[in-house]
């Protein structure tokens, strides 16, 4: 096969058939159209991925949609029902992404998670370049050439791997989701505290139906040149403090953040069972945050999208309504 390099099946749950085995969707297929073609998405049944498709589908018709997923579960009825292709793809079987590519002019690569993500990102972009596909654009990380977080490792890998593959590209490098703060306005309302080692670091979330609506934008937008390099962050921005306050004052209850040292926050988490190598790669990031890591005031974002991101504050009052269940 040109091109692409079979890697070794990885057992997931949901994926028991064998590589090449899954055919498409029965749905209507996916026609092109004059102005941009076929779209397509990885990851297309995970929690972005479906802000993705929500925000396309005001933008174009679903018959130009083809959603990828890995699993054939009930996530993915979702997306059938809203009329789009929905075909399946596990980033370790090329395959199968060469099959779900076909006929796909401009795709998103949702990034994977786990140890072999540069790998399994070479191979989308391997398959993508064998099938045709025009332009592709890559969820990357705030600021993924300097910044200080390991995360950025893996992200700015896969930019280079789409630098030099020939294709036109785009990075959407996203920040921070102002959902991965479910948990700690979980537990304030439950002790009354958030814990945490980034001082007064400020951060600037956005909601994934933001970074959604920008991935969207930019998969329909044909005139862009390859190549742009887009710093994703929310308009406005908190410490964990202004956080813990804000949780206050919309509970009513006395809600505290508690800034740890780094001894205290390494026997948290050694506390919790956390592998030394772990805790030393999440007391850095800590620090990275303390430092401004998670913080940007471009506005890359809603100029990108044409609306001021959803307001933080806005965000707190839904986690605290589905926190109380």
């Amino acid at each position: 096969m040109r091109g692409v390099t079979r890697r070794a099946f990885t057992a997931h749950a949901g994926l028991a058939l064998a590589a090449g085995s899954l055919p498409f969707s029965s749905a209507i297929p996916a026609q092109p159209a004059a102005d941009g073609g076929v779209i397509g998405l990885t990851g297309a049944a995970g929690r972005l991925g479906t802000q993705v498709v929500d925000a396309l589908l005001r933008n174009v018709p679903p018959q130009r949609i083809v959603a990828i997923a890995r699993n054939r579960e009930e996530q993915t009825a979702g997306l059938a029902a809203k009329g789009v292709t929905v075909r399946f793809a596990d980033y370790d079987y090329p395959e199968q992404l060469l099959a779900a590519f076909r006929g796909v002019d401009r795709l998103l690569l949702i990034s994977s998670s786990g140890g072999k993500r540069v790998a399994q990102h070479g191979a989308v972009v391997a398959a993508a370049k064998e099938r045709g596909v025009k332009f592709l654009a890559y969820t990357s990380f705030l600021r993924a050439a300097t910044s200080q977080l390991s995360v950025r490792a893996d992200h700015l890998a896969t930019e280079q791997i789409l630098a030099g593959s020939g294709l036109a590209w785009a990075a959407l490098r996203n920040g921070w989701y102002t959902e991965n703060y479910e948990g700690d306005v979980a537990t304030a309302l439950r002790t009354g505290e958030i814990t945490a080692g980034s001082g007064a670091g400020r951060i600037s979330p956005a909601t994934r139906a933001d970074y959604g609506a920008a991935a969207a934008a930019v998969l329909v937008d044909t005139s862009r040149p390859s190549g742009q390099l887009h710093e994703l962050a929310g308009d406005t921005s908190f410490t964990m403090a202004e956080l813990a306050a804000e949780i206050a004052r919309q509970s009513g209850r006395p809600v505290v953040y508690r800034n740890l040292s780094e001894a205290q926050f390494r026997a948290s988490m050694a506390a919790r069972g956390m592998p030394e190598a772990a805790i030393a790669n999440s007391w850095a990031s800590q620090a990275a945050i303390a430092q401004g890591a998670l913080f940007d005031d471009s506005r890359q974002l809603s100029r990108l999208i044409g609306r001021p991101t959803t307001p933080w504050q806005q965000s707190v009052t839904a986690m605290l309504e589905k926190a109380r269940g």
